[in-house]
């Protein structure tokens, strides 16, 4: 992309920023120190509206003297409990926490970006709010803001996010119209069986083997209740259950995660899961209690908003696969147009290819400034 020199002079404070926030990840909900430290700098720009939500939330409003449409700007804010593995001087200083899904970057983007304005007032016009939200890790921090009023106290008309990708090379800005990113939901299964010693299997009732077959069972939901045409996914990553090697196991937990890129498809696959699981534990004698944690919805994007970006993006824009990943900024798109997008991060010669959520995810601070690029461009594109 190109970059202006206003912009390019940004990157010593935009990788202060990145690097500093690094070192002190917290988790969703716990981020006191972060809070503290980008309400410190927001003020340190002069900028007046600063305004603390849901505790360690903070929403920062720029109001211009020319009249305009008020347009949102959200990062994340929070870590993951991962532990650092990149071995850089700048690494997490807590221990089995780390910014492993490029927040920092985030955070380091949009306070450049808050700078970037107070020192251009003339880049805008109407209102600018920038939000800075915990927990989209967990527990979903996006509606917790817009249930504490975010929306609708600042009178939101639009918003835009981004996230650092690397699935993507340096310099590319990637996005789509439409559904771009999934809908999920985690799923508990507990089989309750009868234990027994493990050389008279017939007076009990397995709950390992029930788990097994309601694991199979349930697989079975994406190749013949949905569709070929349709997308989703279904994956069982925890199971624990029994007592020793010797007893028939009388309890077993499952749990897992479901993601679809349609509602009904996401809500066939809620109503088979939970008719096979009991269906099935019953033939092994079992029982099985079935628990949804539905949380984030489908991103997506406003077509006359990504039109935008891929005009501000120019050369650079690429339109990216939708992902069966999952963002509570789809939250915000169920009350108000919105935009998501990647910044590409990956260069194989430095050896950034590590994929977010892992403890060697990394990336070089200047591909922030593209976003900071298209932030700004943005402003002119959807205020005209």
């Amino acid at each position: 992309m190109k970059i202006t020199q206003e912009i390019y002079d940004l990157l010593p404070d935009v990788t202060k920023f990145r690097r500093e926030l690094h070192q002190i990840p917290e988790l969703g909900l716990e981020e006191v120190q972060t809070a503290d430290y980008l309400r410190k700098k927001l003020a340190s720009f002069g900028i007046t509206e600063v305004y603390p939500m849901i505790e360690t939330g903070t929403v920062a409003v720029l109001r211009s003297v020319v009249p305009g449409k008020t347009i949102a700007f959200r990062t994340d804010i929070d870590a993951l409990p991962v532990t650092e593995e990149t071995g850089v001087d700048f690494a997490s200083q807590t221990l089995g926490k780390m910014h492993a899904c490029g927040h920092d970057g985030h955070m380091a983007t949009m306070l450049g970006f808050a700078k970037y304005l107070s020192q251009h007032p003339e880049a805008y016009r109407g209102t600018i709010v920038l939000i800075f939200q915990p927990a989209e890790e967990g527990p979903g921090g996006a509606q917790l803001m817009i249930d504490a009023g975010l929306i609708t106290t600042y009178n939101i008309e639009q918003i835009v996010g981004l996230h650092v990708f690397p699935d993507f090379a340096e310099g590319v800005i990637a996005c789509r119209p439409g559904a771009m990113m999934a809908r999920n939901g985690e799923v508990s299964i507990q089989i309750k069986g009868r234990s027994a010693h493990g050389a008279q299997p017939q007076q009990g009732a397995d709950a390992i083997l029930a788990a097994s077959a309601v694991i199979q069972g349930l697989h079975s939901i994406i190749s013949r209740n949905i569709s070929p045409m349709e997308s989703a996914v279904l994956t069982f990553g925890k199971i624990s259950g029994g007592e020793a090697m010797n007893i028939i196991a009388g309890q077993v937990n499952i749990e897992g995660t479901m993601r679809a890129f349609d509602d009904a498809v996401y809500d066939r696959m809620t109503e088979r899961i939970a008719i096979l699981a009991k269906e099935i534990a019953k033939g092994y004698d079992c029982e099985a209690e079935v628990i949804f944690n539905h949380m984030y919805r489908v991103v997506e994007n406003d077509a006359a908003m990504v039109t935008a970006l891929e005009k501000v993006a120019g050369d650079a824009y690429q339109e990216t696969p939708p992902y069966m990943l999952a963002e509570d900024f789809s939250m915000y798109q169920q009350v108000v147009p919105g935009m998501f997008f990647f910044v590409g991060t990956r260069n194989e010669a430095k050896g950034y290819i590590h994929p977010l959520h892992n403890g060697k995810m990394q990336f070089d601070e200047k591909n922030l400034l593209n976003g900071i690029a298209c932030y700004v461009g943005l402003i002119q594109e959807l205020t005209n």
